[in-house]
């Protein structure tokens, strides 16, 4: 039987009565359910605490007898708390999380049990690994993998209507080794930049940086939805987005939603949901209404990138299970209703020190602003020489409606810098002067003369996938429904590529070199770099025609669909890339490739097969009762003498309409059943993006023409008036 009172169910009073989120105070509140380094710190061992920030850092790997000690600890505090069963809690390619619950109990012999929980459970599990997706790296019949502890991210409690259950983070890997996750990739490329950042660092003469981390604050669009129309829809139910739909009169051309007064049930919900987060310590901090009716966004405070990638897979979680305690469905699909805009991810990247140094802060004196564009430049070198791999990251078949649709950045991946630090930046690469020297002096980013930077650089550019914006980058490009562990992977092996060739210049200066020297070889590659790489720095709208010929100039590529931009992912200098930093083999290269392809034929398959269903079950059967009953007001009204009634002329209209959707219909089944029928991976995620999806768009055409002069009480869905408009 249930702790919780039937209040819960619509979000009123917190699970078993432990915590009351409307009477506690958030500082109390706040990573109640997080075994945090604060927790550890204060119910471990001093000398255990120790060995695992020794572990965080890197410097040691975790022993069993510290983890006996720590798994103790975690058991001690779930059981208190209320926590009957635990769960390794791990990130497979499916890009949702899994979990596999284990109790806490052991039988005594006696008829009665203990509660147990040993170091090696908390280290390692071993669930049924068959069925996740492998893309060929392991049989079906090879059952066994393994999760290990990620000691980066904190364990929690996950609460629910029926209690708590402890989730310890955890990598997920296969018996002979290889990632079947998107945990283990982001750890190793974590590793490589570290590696190579601290290299950078020891050549321009910082002696006390020990290590080097990414930080990410990934901000979450989202929908909500009444949940009685919700349920009405089998499309928003089984795709996640409308197949069908017309918008009412009025959309978002009004911009009155984008940062509105909350509605009192959003607010509400709001609230539950921030306390939710709080609880298993992700700080949430900022919510408001986005552009599109009916659309939000919550944005956390940045943190590691482990903990972060592991906070935004709860925070969607959380968005749609807090979202039915309030009778209302969360919508995280990147573009759920057409017409409006969609849904991103905007991931909010940087690199910080162990020494409390952000790496893109630019500074206030001279030698702070050498650090600071000679990192700038390895990111500028970086997105433009493995631009295609990142693009790659955001290929999804969702991804696919909404970028550069006006609404998210174009499929051209470009960087924003605003114009004071790209004039900076092109001084140094073309040896002119800083404007704030002699007229024939030219800028030396040592300790002369280039000036201090203004505190804000630049403006936001909401055109731009990938824009700086004060002290961070901020990748645009991601989906809502996306995990940003991939994104996050692949910019991380590419800015370590570049930083360990800049180590490489900086590591051949002969030691005992004057500073001015040492400096001029820092201006030096900060020049090359730039100058060669500097075409992809773009400050203007990338929504224009004019910017997609330029880029085209440029040399830039503008790969505008999901199984083309996954093609790099097999390309010889890809696998390389990742093989020299160890953090893919292109065995699990070419395995996440397929499971990619794989993936969004399988979503467009989904999506056909709805269409084809709503259509000939629902669409058809209604309009046709609906044509029927107009054509017999118009005989009946002929009978007594009324010639060319307007019931006539619907009814004629309808049928005509209802006849192309017929048509229109069969073709994609056609269309549907030749993809099915192709082997190859690649050509048949391309067939479905060739034949397929506009097979779908021309159903979907006559479905909406019938929607706009069909009655709505005959129209079998609710639409887009009651989904978008009614909470």
């Amino acid at each position: 039987m249930s702790c919780c009172s039937d209040d819960y169910a619509v979000g009123t009073v917190d699970c078993c009565g432990e915590i009351d989120f409307t009477k506690t105070p958030v500082a109390e509140l706040y990573g109640s359910n997080s075994f945090s380094n604060a927790i550890m710190k204060q119910r471990l061992p001093k000398n255990i605490y120790k060995e695992i920030l020794a572990v965080q850092a890197g410097e040691k790997e975790l022993s069993l007898e510290v983890a006996e000690v720590v798994a103790a600890s975690i058991r001690d505090w779930a059981v208190e708390k209320g926590a009957t069963h635990y769960t390794h809690w791990f990130h497979p390619l499916t890009g949702l999380t899994a979990e596999k619950h284990d109790s806490f109990i052991s039988p005594a012999g006696d008829g009665t049990v203990i509660m147990e929980f040993s170091g090696k459970e908390l280290i390692k599990g071993e669930p049924d690994a068959s069925s996740f997706p492998s893309g060929g790296l392991r049989a079906t019949f090879e059952a066994r993998g393994y999760t290990a502890w990620d000691v980066t991210s904190p364990a929690f409690l996950k609460q629910d209507r029926t209690g708590l259950t402890l989730c310890i983070p955890t990598a997920f890997i296969s018996y002979y080794g290889q990632a079947l996750d998107k945990k283990v990739p982001l750890l190793k490329s974590i590793d490589a930049l570290n590696k190579q950042a601290i290299r950078v660092l020891r050549g321009i003469g910082n002696a006390t940086t020990k290590r080097v981390y990414t930080t990410v604050g990934p901000e979450q669009e989202y929908f909500l939805v009444d949940k009685k129309f919700y349920d009405q829809r089998p499309d928003l139910i089984l795709t996640g987005r409308t197949v069908f739909g017309v918008l009412p009169a009025k959309g978002q051309e009004m911009e009155d939603h984008y940062f509105g007064a909350l509605k009192e049930r959003v607010a509400d919900f709001m609230r539950e949901l921030n306390y939710e987060l709080w609880k298993v310590g992700i700080p949430a901090k900022t919510q408001h209404n986005e552009v599109a009716p009916n659309q939000f966004e919550i944005a956390p405070i940045y943190t590691n990138s482990t903990a972060a990638v592991d906070g935004n897979q709860l925070v969607m979680e959380t968005i749609r299970s807090v979202a039915r305690r309030h009778g209302m469905e969360g919508l995280l699909h990147e573009k759920p209703f057409a017409g409006v805009n969609g849904s991103g991810k905007h991931n909010n990247w940087s690199i910080a020190t162990d020494d409390g140094i952000n790496l893109f802060e630019p500074g206030e004196n001279p030698e702070s602003n050498a650090r600071f564009l000679l990192f700038a430049a390895a990111v500028v070198e970086a997105v433009d020489r493995y631009a295609l791999l990142i693009r790659s990251s955001a290929a999804t078949a969702a991804n696919d409606f909404r970028l550069g649709a006006n609404e998210a950045p174009p499929a051209i991946i470009s960087i924003f810098f605003g114009g004071p630090l790209t004039e900076i930046l092109d001084n140094i690469a073309e040896g002119k002067s800083s404007g704030k020297s002699e007229a024939d002096a030219k800028i030396k980013i040592g300790v002369t003369s280039l000036p201090s930077l203004p505190k804000d650089v630049s403006d936001r550019n909401r055109t731009s996938p990938f824009a700086f914006t004060g002290n961070k980058f901020e990748f645009r490009m991601v989906g809502s429904s996306q995990s940003i562990a991939t994104p996050n992977t692949y910019l991380n092996a590419a800015v370590a590529q570049v930083l360990s060739e800049f180590a490489d210049k900086l590591e051949s200066v002969p030691k005992g070199t004057a500073a001015s020297d040492k400096n001029d070889a820092i201006q030096a590659i900060i020049k090359e770099s730039y100058a060669k790489h500097r075409k992809v720095v773009f400050n203007g709208n990338g929504y224009s025609d004019e910017w997609v010929r330029e880029a085209e100039r440029r040399g830039l590529p503008n790969v505008r669909n999901a199984p083309d931009a996954l093609s790099v992912l097999i390309r010889s200098e890809t696998i390389a890339l990742f093989e020299a930093h160890k953090i893919f083999t292109r065995e699990e290269m070419e395995s996440r490739y397929h499971i990619y392809l794989e993936k969004y034929s399988k979503q467009v398959n989904i999506e056909a097969g709805v269409t084809i269903d709503l259509a000939r079950r629902y669409i058809f059967p209604s309009v046709t009762a609906y044509a029927g009953s107009l054509a017999g007001d118009a005989a009946a009204l002929a009978a007594i003498g009324a010639a060319n009634v307007p019931q006539a002329k619907r009814a004629k209209k309808i049928a005509d309409f209802s006849a192309e959707l017929y048509d229109e219909t069969a073709k994609l089944e056609t269309a549907l059943a030749e993809a099915q029928g192709i082997d190859d991976p690649a050509a048949q995620a391309k067939a479905y993006f060739e034949k397929v999806r506009p097979g779908m768009d021309a159903v979907r055409s006559r479905a909406d023409a019938l929607e706009r002069i069909v009655a709505k009480e005959a129209w079998p869905f609710p639409g887009y008036e009651e989904l978008l408009f009614k909470l």
